[in-house]
């Protein structure tokens, strides 16, 4: 439809992969601006003075006869922040990691440099650099290089063009206001990237505790291209494989490491790609095809090839044959995107979990090959999910969390219910945060919580967001739709996160008048949100609690259907 019209787009420079896809689709010019300024959680009311507390009790010697009292006292305010006071070393560690967990500070607002403090917080939290580098970031964060860049896009004049990446890891994004592009793809996943990915993978298993036979994978198009392939590097290590490069260095298949070298049975990776990753790496598609099938058709022993002995049992089973059974990669149909699991919880129009994993199956069931082709094959990915361990995903952008955006319980999360339904159990959920260097593996349930204390809760966290106004609110109430959706896809959000944010946002009147004058909309859905929590048994309030909810949800449904009458 857009012809021959000129198409100038703002990008966020962190976002090269979708920026990619606008090129392609509509000859898209992309002007980058800045993701939001960056600053580290801190710790606040109840946290610090448990902080304070802990780091007391940490300075006495182990004879002190106030170590008694402080223990009790130490349980005593951790219970109160819904924390475990049993292990101080255990607890020390999980506050440690709270404090300098890395929030945005509000939303970026374009053409406007980042203010002295904002400046100065983002400094102290980027990766190591050198001097110049630093000075060189600290010079380019005071001037606007995004609406000038805007101005000569749309007057038609050249714009230079820049590697995305994210700000923190990757300085030379800087200045914005330039036309974002993405990676050689003939390169990746680069050595550094199959190094990397090889410790992650371990990192993974050790999480895991004993060695699964399956892991479900979840590879979306934007980490892989930040990373140069971490991800898919991940996959490819789990099954004991490595990238085949051909005369020129360019990306044509793939090879399996041997047994000995490898040192452990072969992993049975079932890989669900976005549809980004779809479109864009299609190379990086076949290739992870093709090592399953060179794992399922090695002549090696099943109890050191999961994905052999899985592949012949499937063979057996649905009476295919070996290519077939072989198959892992699954993703959606040509030209579909997305799992619709997120479109369900956000209208709340599901019954029962198993309707999440019906849609997640109808979506994400087409079959890739060796080939690059896709083949609807719902049968063998359900026999695939049957067997699946555990699952897991990367992390990968600081300013993002899997409760900020929808995207992550819609993938991740969609997979674990289809598991589950699978299966007759639930299978763990682990998550890779890649986003401070070396990469973190925590359980998804861990993971909701650190984002629930360093974000949702978080006073620096939501008045960054409310200096925002409408959209700020907007975005308080996106992370509570997507907790619901974490509880509705896997079931791992504790039941004191839905507390804490009814106290913070719906039970404190102050807050509940603030959030309706900004935006009386998403004030409502909030409300409704954590009732709609209560009535799918993901908490229990008491029934003072659950009284004060609903009054208040009654409050702000009168109070928008007043503006409603007004307007009119």
């Amino acid at each position: 439809m857009i012809g021959e019209v000129p198409n100038v787009y703002l990008y966020a420079s962190n976002n090269p992969s979708e920026a990619t896809l606008a090129k392609r689709r509509s000859n898209a010019v992309t002007v980058t601006h800045l993701t939001p300024p960056l600053a580290a959680s801190g710790l606040y009311k109840g946290l610090s003075e448990l902080k304070d507390s802990l780091a007391r009790y940490r300075s006495l010697a182990p004879d002190a006869h106030e170590r008694a009292d402080l223990s009790a006292l130490i349980s005593m305010q951790a219970e109160a922040v819904d924390l475990d006071g049993s292990n101080p070393d255990h607890l020390w560690l999980t506050l440690l990691e709270t404090e300098t967990a890395l929030i945005p500070d509000g939303l970026h607002i374009l053409g406007r440099p980042m203010g002295d403090a904002e400046r100065a917080e983002h400094l102290r939290v980027m990766a190591e650099t050198d001097p110049e580098t630093r000075a060189r970031v600290e010079q380019l964060l005071q001037e606007d290089h995004e609406l000038p860049a805007l101005m000569r896009a749309l007057s038609a004049r050249y714009i230079a063009p820049v590697a995305g990446g994210d700000l923190i890891r990757s300085p030379d994004v800087l200045p914005t206001g330039r036309n974002i592009h993405a990676f050689d793809p003939f390169r990746m996943p680069t050595a550094f990237a199959m190094q990397d990915g090889a410790k992650q993978a371990q990192r993974l298993l050790d999480a895991a505790g004993d060695l699964p036979r399956s892991v479900a994978i979840v590879l979306w198009g934007s980490d892989n291209i930040k990373s140069d392939g971490g991800p898919i590097a991940q996959a490819m290590a789990l099954m004991g494989a490595t990238p085949r490069f051909d005369g020129y260095g360019r990306l044509c298949g793939a090879d399996l490491v041997p047994l000995a070298e490898l040192g452990r049975p072969r992993i049975d990776v079932v890989m669900t790609l976005s549809g980004i990753f779809r479109d864009l790496l299609p190379l990086q598609t076949r290739m992870l095809a093709e090592a399953a099938y060179k794992a399922a058709t090695a002549d090696e022993p099943c109890a050191e090839n999961f994905i052999r002995a899985h592949a012949l049992d499937y063979a057996q089973r649905m009476g295919c044959d070996i290519e077939d059974a072989a198959l892992r990669v699954f993703s959606n149909a040509e030209g579909a995107y997305g799992s619709n699991v997120n479109a369900l919880v956000d209208s709340g129009a599901w019954g029962e979990e198993d309707e999440l994993a019906d849609a997640y199956e109808a979506r994400k069931s087409f079959a890739y090959g060796r080939d690059g082709k896709a083949k609807k094959n719902a049968s063998l990915l359900q026999a695939a999910l049957g067997d699946v361990d555990l699952a897991y995903q990367n992390l990968e952008s600081v300013e993002l969390g899997v409760t900020t955006v929808d995207h992550y319980f819609d993938t991740l999360g969609g997979i674990s219910r289809a598991v589950k339904r699978a299966k007759g159990s639930d299978a763990p959920v682990f998550i890779g945060d890649q986003t401070r260097g070396a990469g973190i593996v925590r359980s998804l349930q861990d993971q909701v919580a650190l984002e629930t204390r360093s974000r949702s809760l978080n006073p620096k966290w939501f008045e960054g967001m409310l200096k925002h106004g409408h959209e700020g609110v907007r975005q308080i109430e996106a992370q509570v739709t997507n907790t619901l959706g974490w509880s509705a896809t896997t079931g791992q959000v504790e039941p004191w996160v839905y507390q804490r944010l009814s106290e913070t946002f719906v039970l404190d009147e102050e807050m509940r008048r603030r959030l309706s004058a900004l935006n009386p909309q998403a004030s409502v859905r909030m409300a409704n949100r954590l009732l709609e929590a209560f009535e799918r048994n993901y908490w229990q309030p008491d029934d003072e609690t659950l009284a004060a909810l609903q009054a208040s949800a009654d409050e702000l449904e009168d109070r928008l259907e007043g503006l409603d009458v007004a307007a009119e």
